[in-house]
C-alpha cells in the first residue's frame, strides 16, 4: 500500500507540475487512498453464532443510487420521516415507521452531489454546479435553489434562520432559510491535495463546528460567521503532499458539549466545544464519522478496525481487526450494539461493551458508503445502488460470556 501512494503521489505531483490538474486531484487521490490497496486482501468473514435475533422493518430501493462514483448521499432522518436523494435530481420523503413514500420530487437538470440535509422545516441537497436546493419538508415543494462557489458533498443543514452549507474550495456559506440569500461566508484555504469529500458542519446551540482539509477545528458563531474558535488537530508531515494529508473528511460528533472528530493520518480527538482546548486526542487515522455514547468513542480506522475508545480519556477499551481492508463504514450506535458496513453490502452488529460480533445481515450485493442512521428505535441502512432498510433488534439471546469479553479485552495488551 505505501507503494501505491507513493506512485500516485508521484503521478499527481507531476501532472501539478504541468499545471493539467484542477478538481481531478482529490477524486484521483481518493480511489488511490480509500479504494485501492493491492498489500491488503479482505479478511474473510468469520463464522459466529448469532446472540441477538434483528427485524427487517421495511426495505426498498429508492432512486438510482450512486454505485461507483463514491458520492456519499445520506438518508436524513427528520421528524417522522427519512429524506433520501440521488444523482438524478431525486429527493424522496418516505415514513420512518412504515418506508411508505410521502412524496418524490425531481429537479431535472440539477446533479446531487451532496445531502440530503435539514432543519427549519426544509429539506436540502447540494449539487456539483454548486447550487443549493430547498424543499418544503411536508410537501416537497421547491421553496429556493441558491448558488454558491463550488460543488457541495456533504449535507447542508440549518437551525435559527440560517442554513449552514460545505463546499468543496475550502469554504462554509450561511444562507437565509427562508429565501436562499447569503449572510456570510467563511473561508479557508485549502491544501494541494485533499481526499475526495468534505465533512458536514454541525450546528450546536449559537455555533457552526466544521472540520477543513488543513487539520483544523472550527467554531463559528451561527448567525454571523464570525469565528469563535480554532484547534489545530494535526499538524502536517511528511517530505511529499500525500504524505502531509490531515484531512478533517468527517463530521463532527457532540456529546455533553464535547466534539469527538477523526482526522486522516494523523489522530481521533476530543475537542470542548465552549472553549476549543482540545481534551485528548488519540493516534489512529480515520476518514470516517466517529460514534459515542455515555462511555465510549466508537471510530473505525483506514484500515477497516473498529476501535472503542475511553470517552475521558481516549485510551483503548477493544480493538475489532475482522474486518481489515472491507473499506468498512463509520460507526453507529444503536442499542447495546455497534453497527458497521462493509464493501459487500453487509451489516456488522457488535456488542459495544466487549467489541464481538453478535449478529450480520446483508443490506445489498452493492457496497455500503455512509454509516448508518437512528430514528427512534429504527437503524436505518443504505446502499450505494440505493437500497434503504429500516431494522430493529427483535429478541437479544445471551450477552457475550465472560471466556469471549475476556479475550477480546486481551487482544489490546
Amino acid at each position: 500500500m505505501k507503494i501505491l501512494r507513493l506512485m500516485a503521489a508521484t503521478s499527481l505531483l507531476g501532472l501539478i507540475a504541468c499545471g493539467t490538474v484542477d478538481h481531478t486531484v482529490d477524486v484521483f487521490t481518493s480511489l488511490v487512498m480509500r479504494e485501492t490497496d493491492n498489500s491488503l486482501p479482505p479478511a474473510e468473514l468469520i463464522d459466529f453464532e448469532p446472540t441477538i435475533e434483528i427485524d427487517k422493518v421495511w426495505s426498498d430501493r429508492y432512486g438510482k443510487g450512486v454505485d461507483q462514483l463514491f458520492i456519499a448521499l445520506i438518508p436524513a432522518p427528520y421528524k417522522d420521516a427519512v429524506f433520501t436523494a440521488d444523482r438524478d435530481g431525486r429527493m424522496i420523503s418516505l415514513s420512518a415507521e412504515t418506508g411508505k413514500e410521502i412524496w418524490t420530487e425531481r429537479s431535472k437538470t440539477l446533479r446531487i452531489s451532496g445531502g440530503p440535509g435539514t432543519g427549519d422545516g426544509l429539506v436540502f441537497a447540494g449539487t456539483s454546479d454548486a447550487d443549493v436546493i430547498a424543499r418544503d419538508a411536508e410537501t416537497g415543494e421547491e421553496r429556493w435553489v441558491s448558488r454558491v462557489s463550488s460543488e457541495i458533498l456533504s449535507p447542508p443543514s440549518a437551525a435559527e434562520g440560517t442554513v449552514v452549507v460545505r463546499t468543496g474550495d475550502g469554504k462554509l456559506f450561511g444562507l437565509d432559510s427562508s429565501t436562499g440569500k447569503q449572510k456570510w461566508v467563511y473561508d479557508r484555504t485549502i491544501p494541494v491535495l485533499t481526499l475526495r469529500g468534505t465533512g458536514a458542519p454541525v450546528i450546536h446551540g449559537n455555533l457552526v463546528i466544521s472540520g477543513f482539509d488543513n487539520g483544523r477545528l472550527v467554531a463559528l458563531d451561527l448567525a454571523t460567521g464570525k469565528q469563535e474558535w480554532e484547534t489545530r488537530l494535526a499538524v502536517p508531515s511528511g517530505r511529499s503532499d500525500l504524505e502531509r494529508m490531515v484531512d478533517v473528511d468527517a463530521e463532527p460528533t457532540i456529546f455533553d458539549d464535547t466534539a469527538y472528530v477523526s482526522s486522516f493520518q494523523a489522530s481521533v480527538a476530543a475537542v470542548s466545544v465552549t472553549t476549543g482546548q482540545l481534551e485528548w486526542t488519540r493516534e489512529i487515522s480515520s476518514y470516517s464519522n466517529v460514534a459515542v455514547d455515555e462511555l465510549r468513542v466508537y471510530v473505525t480506522d483506514e484500515l477497516g478496525y473498529v476501535w472503542a475508545l475511553d470517552r475521558a480519556s481516549g485510551t483503548s477499551i477493544w480493538k475489532q481487526e475482522a474486518l481489515s481492508a472491507r473499506r468498512v463504514t463509520g460507526p453507529a450506535v444503536f442499542g447495546a450494539y455497534v453497527v458497521v458496513g462493509d464493501f459487500e453490502g453487509y451489516l456488522h452488529w457488535i456488542n459495544r461493551e466487549t467489541g464481538a460480533f453478535v449478529h450480520r445481515t446483508r443490506l445489498d450485493d452493492e457496497r455500503i458508503l455512509v454509516p448508518c442512521r437512528t430514528i427512534g428505535d429504527i437503524l436505518l441502512a443504505f446502499s450505494s445502488s440505493g437500497m434503504l432498510a429500516a431494522y430493529k433488534p427483535e429478541k437479544i439471546s445471551a450477552i457475550v460470556d465472560t471466556e469471549t469479553e475476556s479475550q477480546s479485552l486481551q487482544s489490546l495488551e
